[in-house]
């Protein structure tokens, strides 16, 4: 490849990117538009929830390709606040979502000179069945496969006051644990791509996530070879009848109650 190729390509990819900011610009722009339409009954709840999180997986796909980390979390986090929103809308989602839209707006400004958000002020993904339980600010992530489990699992978890994200790629996960810095991630053993286990003995070896407290919660046997290989401070959760046992105990070790 000559020299002046090479340039090429980067003119190329520059160009790509900024025709990105641009049109992300314009989106959250009319993304406005329908927040004014959803605060005044203007458009369905269906059409309000719909814009929100197809801009929302839009920008989470095109962030993750420019490698714009911080931008492709918040857009992850949006679209989890809007994932199990309740027939019934609550006052605070409008809010919310303007928050969402300015913390999005930001990053999409700052055209790749990322601005390290504070994630924990984001708004938590709405829940009607948990009004009454009161949230800490402990901030748990589940890297599992979305699915029954994954959302009992998170059940469980909220209806002990955590603050909850649940992200189904161990890849994706990377990043935004260096993102967000939880305080607890929950990984299933069995995962696509990057094993759960090896994901786990990872972010317990990583100068940078090793001070952050994990789990593992699996369906393999207890006395199941792979699980040796997990550090002792690795706790381990087995699904079935003694699941509520073993989270408690592993919330315990962890200093999590």
């Amino acid at each position: 490849m000559s020299r002046g190729s090479g340039h090429d390509q980067f003119a190329v990819f520059d160009e790509i990117r900024d025709e990105f900011f641009d049109d992300a610009m314009e989106r959250l722009r009319a993304l406005e538009f329908v927040l004014d339409n959803g605060s005044h009954g203007r458009i369905t709840r269906s059409e309000l929830i719909g814009s929100f999180r197809r801009l929302a997986l839009y920008l989470r796909g095109q962030a993750a390709g420019f490698g714009l980390n911080a931008l492709c979390t918040i857009a992850h986090k949006l679209d989890e606040y809007l994932a199990d929103a309740p027939e019934t809308l609550p006052p605070r989602i409008w809010i919310d979502l303007e928050t969402y839209i300015d913390e999005l707006s930001k990053q999409v400004g700052s055209r790749g000179t990322e601005i390290q958000p504070d994630f924990s002020r984001l708004p938590q993904k709405l829940a009607s069945t948990l009004d009454e339980i009161e949230i800490r600010r402990i901030e748990v992530m589940l890297v599992a496969p979305h699915g029954a489990q994954s959302h009992f699992v998170e059940r469980e978890l909220r209806q002990c006051g955590y603050r909850t994200s649940v992200v189904p790629d161990t890849v994706l996960a990377l990043s935004m644990v260096v993102q967000t810095k939880p305080d607890l991630i929950i990984i299933s053993a069995v995962m696509p791509g990057l094993d759960g286990i090896d994901f786990a003995i990872g972010l317990s070896a990583m100068p940078s996530t090793r001070n952050i407290a994990v789990a593992v919660i699996t369906s393999l046997d207890r006395d199941a070879d792979v699980l040796t290989l997990l550090p002792k401070k690795v706790p381990v959760i087995f699904k079935g009848s003694n699941f509520a046992d073993d989270l408690f105990k592993a919330l315990d070790s962890l200093f999590m109650i």
